[in-house]
């Protein structure tokens, strides 16, 4: 009995890991929660191979198949363990940074001052309202003196911006905007994007922003482009395809995987920094002001 029981237990831990795997790659509901908690049924891997290990019967087999799953699903978030932080730049390093603020928390100014703080050259801050943008707009007029806003979102940077638009993304509102970014090594194409959040029963509006975030990405032939910004999306949503197509996440150094939500306790990654044409020196999460999300940094060798 014994033994029928830890085949079992083999068998049962992989089916779940496998559900999970599963449950991540469907587009709706299913996709984003089982998205969001994929990194999390990682816990059930170690259980599994040390009863694999000691069964070491046809039932074992199972558990590297789980594994292989897992980490299949799971590989544009795994974090780049050999990594230990930012390489040295060849040319100048420029570091973009995103947070989103928390709408009515008072926290911009505060989070506009750290990111700042932290030598981040282009600072995007999102979910903000007037008070929100002024008190931002104060902190950030000293270092990053051109900026440029729409709507939920906004942009600041040490380098001269152009060509700036607020985006729809098929809302009603701006909750998104485009800007060309004059870097020391050429024109670096920016979107920053608020995406709609995320609740039981309604998330089309969120599907609907990205799907056209996607579509505006696909037309844009802008050499070096960088989209950063709350997704409300985990790495591996499948709303986040379309993105995903045309641009890479940098991976989070060391063993972490860059969870930024919420800010106390982080469970999921919700801010993203999405590029292309760039070299990846480092990303990091910081804690700035009193949001509920962290924010994310990522140098790029330009």
């Amino acid at each position: 009995m014994p033994r029928l029981r830890s085949d079992l237990s083999v068998v049962l831990l992989s089916v779940v890991i496998a559900a999970f795997v599963v449950l991540a790659q469907v587009p709706g509901v299913a996709g984003t929660i089982g998205a969001a908690t994929l990194p999390w049924a990682g816990l059930l891997l170690l259980p599994l191979l040390v009863l694999a290990l000691l069964r070491r019967s046809w039932t074992s087999l199972a558990a590297p198949v789980a594994l292989g799953l897992w980490l299949v699903a799971l590989a544009p978030a795994l974090p780049a363990v050999l990594s230990s932080g930012t390489d040295e730049a060849e040319g100048t390093a420029v570091t973009f940074a995103s947070q989103n603020v928390e709408a009515d928390s008072g926290t911009s100014a505060a989070s506009a001052r750290t990111l700042a703080d932290l030598d981040s050259d282009v600072i995007a801050l999102t979910e903000m309202d007037a008070s929100a943008r002024a008190k931002a707009a104060e902190a950030l007029a000293p270092t990053h003196p051109y900026a440029y806003t729409a709507g939920t979102v906004g942009l600041w940077s040490v380098y001269p911006l152009s060509n700036t638009q607020g985006l729809t993304l098929g809302l009603s509102w701006k909750r998104a905007l485009r800007a060309d970014i004059a870097a020391p090594g050429g024109t670096v194409r920016v979107y920053v994007v608020h995406a709609a959040s995320v609740r039981p029963g309604q998330q089309a509006g969120r599907d609907s922003m990205l799907d056209h975030l996607a579509s505006e990405i696909d037309a844009d032939d802008s050499p070096r482009l960088v989209a950063m910004g709350d997704f409300n999306a985990a790495t591996t949503d499948p709303a986040l395809k379309g993105i995903r197509r045309h641009l890479s996440e940098p991976r989070s150094t060391g063993l972490s995987f860059g969870f930024t939500w919420p800010a106390r306790f982080p469970l999921v990654r919700i801010d993203h920094i999405f590029e292309r044409g760039l070299t990846v020196l480092g990303t990091r999460v910081a804690k700035a002001g009193s949001s509920d999300h962290r924010a994310v940094l990522a140098t790029f060798d330009d």
